[in-house]
């Protein structure tokens, strides 16, 4: 081995390895624990809210307050004295300070009709009971869109008039899973970025060690014509 020429000691693709590993096992954890943090998925077990959420579907729930919630939208809740405590999805029909009248199949909210392309309303909506509620403030009026078998707020008139408070939200349904399927893509990468470097960090030991064992063996011989080592002489002049 020539003086200019230094054994291989792998020490770019160790180090690129190493950085690689980081990086994917913080994308990796990242995007595990926001997505653990910020989204939970349950199975509707009931059929109050066809056709929307048929019975058996999973749904995806983004983890947020009532105070975020808007009319029409589906929302995870828990109330002590309902459903024997368990949690519900529900959608969104007024909120504080709303007024609401439902009667022979038509809502109105504050005077305005509304309509419901979602509500399953088999009879026209005249099997649906009427009712007439002034929402308070910090409360929400909540119904199933299977408007003839949802047992929700129409039913509990002696209970601030079937409202719900906003505090007893706990997340938001999901119109689509675009951002959790991200999520998952993202730690997805993370491992593959975390194994491509546990990768390149076995291959730079390997070299390193290939190295060493060069530079412990010396430069090899060079065999002469017969078969000998070859001795060389300085010319002569």
């Amino acid at each position: 081995m020539s003086g200019s020429q230094r054994p291989r000691t792998g020490r770019g693709w160790w180090v690129t390895g190493v950085v690689l590993v980081a990086l994917g096992v913080a994308t990796a954890a990242g995007a595990f624990w926001f997505s653990r943090s910020s989204y939970t998925v349950i199975t509707e077990v009931g059929g109050s809210m066809e056709p929307t959420y048929p019975q058996g579907r999973r749904v995806v729930i983004e983890r947020s307050g009532g105070e975020e919630a808007e009319r029409g939208d589906v929302v995870l809740y828990k109330v002590p004295d309902r459903y024997e405590g368990m949690p519900v999805l529900q959608r969104v029909i007024g909120l504080g300070g709303d007024h609401l009248v439902y009667s022979g199949g038509t809502l109105t909210v504050n005077g305005r009709r509304v309509d419901e392309p979602y509500a399953k309303k088999e009879d026209g909506g005249h099997g649906v009971p009427a009712y007439d509620v002034k929402v308070a403030p910090g409360r929400m009026f909540l119904m199933g869109d299977n408007r003839g078998n949802a047992h929700d707020s129409r039913y509990f008139p002696d209970d601030h008039s079937g409202t719900v408070p906003v505090s007893a939200v706990q997340g938001r349904a999901l119109g689509n899973s675009a951002v959790p399927v991200v999520l998952g893509l993202t730690a997805v990468l993370g491992i593959l970025l975390a194994v491509g470097g546990g990768i390149c960090v076995l291959a730079g030991l390997l070299i390193r060690r290939a190295g060493r064992a060069r530079a412990l063996s010396g430069p090899s011989p060079v065999p002469g014509v017969d078969g000998q080592q070859a001795l060389w002489s300085a010319p002569e002049r």
